[in-house]
């Protein structure tokens, strides 16, 4: 899957979102970034959390990001802020795009995720205590997964709702982002083709 990392091709994907600084009563606000980048084909950026026994995160694939700060004039400045400090991702570096909405968590956390065009400069630096790698996840084999496994035009259960690259497994929260954004991102990419292309069946017989 090849397609322009354009922010006006990316834009109906998303809303301005992120200027609003006041999360749901009774939630922790958080913020996250997807970000995608050319390698040379699209490819999205993600991290994996360190084998740290009594880690709430521990082993599990996440988006860049964490909770808000005081000093954080929106969920939009959290995104950048948390880029930043996690990974060395300076605001210059990245074309945010816009929001692809607000996720509540089952620990009382309400995390906006934002769509983002990292230029791809580095290095990228991480702190080892608390992230074993990154990972360059193409997105064609995220959304050859979405089709495979007929997510398209629903959204699973938790236990359903399962992106496995390589040797690690994406779910949870980072799953339902990464759903939302390819129900969003296959129809616009396959004009045509709607979410995902229609499946045809061989003739009787055909080899």
């Amino acid at each position: 899957m090849n397609f322009p990392l354009d922010p006006l091709l990316l834009a109906p994907l998303v809303t301005p979102g992120g200027r609003n600084a006041t999360a749901t009563p009774g939630y922790r606000p958080a913020s996250v970034s997807l970000l995608l980048f050319a390698h040379p084909q699209p490819h999205l950026l993600a991290i994996q959390k360190t084998d740290t026994e009594g880690y709430p995160w521990r082993n599990q694939v996440a988006l860049p990001g964490g909770h808000r700060d005081a000093g954080d004039a929106s969920a939009l400045d959290t995104a950048l802020r948390e880029l930043e400090e996690e990974l060395g991702i300076r605001p210059g570096q990245v074309a945010m795009v816009g929001s692809l909405g607000r996720f509540q968590t089952i620990a009382r956390r309400e995390v906006e995720a934002f769509l983002g065009i990292w230029d791809g400069s580095g290095p990228v630096r991480y702190d080892a205590t608390e992230i074993a790698r990154v990972l360059r996840i193409p997105v064609a084999d995220l959304a050859r997964t979405h089709c495979e496994r007929h997510y398209a035009g629903r959204l699973p259960d938790v236990r359903e709702l399962l992106y496995p690259y390589r040797d690690v497994i994406i779910w949870g929260l980072t799953a339902k982002i990464l759903h939302r954004f390819l129900e969003r991102l296959l129809p616009l990419v396959q004009a045509g083709a709607g979410a995902c292309p229609p499946v045809v069946s061989a003739a009787p017989g055909a080899v």
